[in-house]
C-alpha cells in the first residue's frame, strides 16, 4: 500500500509540475513540446518599424517570404489566409502612392483578445500576439474586432505543414512576428528577405537597440493611433 500512494504522490507532483510550465506566462503549447520552456519576458517587446520610402511598390518579397515560412498557400482567392498583405495608399491631394506591408499590428491592447470567448486569441509577455489553435472555436469575434482586417480563417484541410508552424481547419490565425524564429534568436522571414531593408525588428524596450534609438530619432506613426492600442508596429515615411 505503501508503493501504491508513493507512486500516486509522484503522479500528482509530476502533473501539477506539467500544469505549472503549461500556463507560466507568455508559454505555448508547441513550445513545451519542442523542447522550449522558457517562457517570454515582459522586459521585452518584440516589434517592427516599416520604412515605407524603401518599400517598392510592386514588390511582394515579404509576402512570398511569409508564406513559405508559415506554410500558407499564397493563393489570391479571399478564403485563403494571408499573413501579410501589401496595400497601396493614395494622397488625393498630390496623388502620391505609398506602398506598404499590413499584418497583425501586435498591440499593447488588442481587440481581438478583448473580445475572444475562450481566450484562444492571447498576448505572450514580450507582447506577441497569438492564437492557441486548441482553444479557438472558430467564431471570428477576433476577426470582426481587429481594425487592421490582420485575421484570416481557414477554411480548408492542410497538408505539408511547417511542424514549428502549427495550423489548423476551422481555426482563426494571423502574422505571429515568427514567434519560432524569435525564439531561436532569429528574425521574422519578412524582415529577413526583404532586399531594401524596410523592415526593421527589433526589441522595442532595449534603449541599446537600433530600433529603440530609430523610432526615437525619425519621425514615425502607428496605423490607427486614434485608437490608442499601442501598436508594436510602428511605419515611417507616412
Amino acid at each position: 500500500m505503501s508503493d501504491i500512494n508513493t507512486q500516486r504522490r509522484q503522479f500528482l507532483k509530476t502533473s501539477a509540475g506539467a500544469a505549472a510550465v503549461a500556463i507560466a506566462p507568455g508559454m505555448l503549447l508547441y513550445q513545451v513540446a519542442h523542447g522550449n520552456t522558457q517562457a517570454a519576458s515582459s522586459k521585452v517587446r518584440w516589434g517592427m518599424l516599416i520604412d515605407t520610402t524603401q518599400c517598392k511598390e510592386g514588390c511582394n518579397d515579404c509576402v512570398g517570404a511569409c508564406n513559405k515560412e508559415n506554410g500558407l498557400s499564397g493563393g489570391t482567392k479571399a478564403t485563403d489566409p494571408q499573413w501579410i498583405r501589401k496595400i497601396e495608399l493614395k494622397d488625393i491631394g498630390s496623388g502620391r502612392v505609398t506602398s506598404l506591408p499590413m499584418m497583425c499590428q501586435h498591440c499593447e491592447h488588442p481587440p481581438c483578445v478583448d473580445v475572444c470567448p475562450t481566450q484562444a486569441s492571447f498576448k505572450r509577455a514580450d507582447g506577441i500576439v497569438l492564437v492557441d489553435r486548441h482553444r479557438c472555436i472558430g467564431c471570428r469575434y477576433c476577426m470582426m474586432a481587429c481594425p487592421y482586417k490582420a485575421r484570416s480563417f481557414v477554411h480548408e484541410p492542410l497538408e505539408n505543414q511547417n511542424p514549428d508552424v502549427p495550423r489548423g481547419k476551422g481555426t482563426v490565425e494571423a502574422c505571429s512576428l515568427c514567434v519560432h524564429r524569435i525564439d531561436k534568436g532569429q528574425i521574422p522571414a519578412c524582415a529577413e528577405a526583404c532586399e531594401n531593408k524596410a523592415i526593421l525588428f527589433g526589441d522595442l524596450n532595449d534603449a541599446n537597440s537600433e530600433i529603440h534609438k530609430k523610432v526615437r530619432s525619425v519621425a514615425s506613426v502607428q496605423i490607427r493611433a486614434d485608437l490608442q492600442l499601442n501598436t508594436g508596429v510602428r511605419y515611417q515615411g507616412l
